[in-house]
């Protein structure tokens, strides 16, 4: 526990189950997406795939998790 209490000082936490499952749903539909995008040979949803996979790494609040994840799904899903 002293380990969780230092690293929270430093200002690092773990995410919680929202942020997890955001994270997991969105890279789902990422690299289905990326396939779909690969499949018929269209750039743009194939890198609108990898970018709902990589961009987690990048935002680390939950709200703009799914802000970000939806705004990328609807572009796939107009695109």
């Amino acid at each position: 526990m002293n380990e969780l209490k230092a690293l929270e000082a430093l200002g690092l936490e773990l995410p919680g189950p929202w942020y997890i499952a955001g994270s997991i749903l969105f890279s789902i539909v990422g690299y289905a997406v990326y396939r779909r995008g690969k499949k018929t040979a269209h750039p743009s949803l194939k890198w609108t795939g990898v970018a709902l996979m990589l961009y987690p790494y990048a935002i680390s609040d939950t709200l703009f998790l799914y802000l970000a994840g939806s705004a990328l799904c609807i572009f796939a899903y107009y695109c």
